[in-house]
């Protein structure tokens, strides 16, 4: 079988977001509070734990709907709960898990901008997902676990896994 455009990104988006669904299962029964975890990160200059979150669900929503040319929905990124954390993974995965193949599929060489503060980056299709989509969505969940884990929270590598695809 093939791998198109569909198979390389919506099934890895929905894996990833699993993953993040498991980190927020695994920080709520953790020790820790919510106001704790909602001020951990790793660095003073980088983003806490509900911003992983935030920007890799985001992501994955931008690129399906940047690749089949269509909105994606919207959140207001003020999620002050696991909850509400949860909430945004779960509308992200439904977006991508009700995106047929044939809209993403045959966009390889799709025009896609970014526009970001500082520049506007211009892709094609394929290069979106493979050197910006996927490296950023996957920064963000290893972030998210790397939080946890550093604060004390019973995560390990299986945790970041996921579900194994054994063929």
């Amino acid at each position: 079988m093939a791998i198109t455009l569909y198979s390389a990104s919506a099934p890895l988006f929905i894996r990833g977001l699993d993953v993040l669904s498991n980190l927020l299962d695994k920080a709520e029964a953790s020790s820790l509070s919510e106001a704790e975890l909602f001020e951990a990160r790793l660095a003073e200059d980088m983003h806490p734990f509900p911003n992983q979150i935030r920007m890799a669900a985001f992501g994955a929503r931008a690129c399906m709907a940047r690749l089949a040319g269509i909105d994606w929905p919207r959140t207001d990124d003020t999620e002050a709960s696991i909850a509400d954390l949860r909430a945004t993974v779960a509308l992200t995965r439904s977006f991508i898990s009700q995106m047929a193949p044939d809209a993403v599929d045959g966009a390889e060489n799709r025009q896609i901008v970014v526009k970001v503060p500082s520049m506007e980056l211009n892709f094609r299709g394929q290069g979106f997902l493979t050197s910006f989509a996927l490296p950023n969505f996957y920064f963000h969940i290893s972030m998210a676990y790397a939080i946890l884990r550093n604060r004390g929270v019973d995560v390990g590598k299986r945790d970041f896994l996921g579900a194994i695809e054994l063929t």
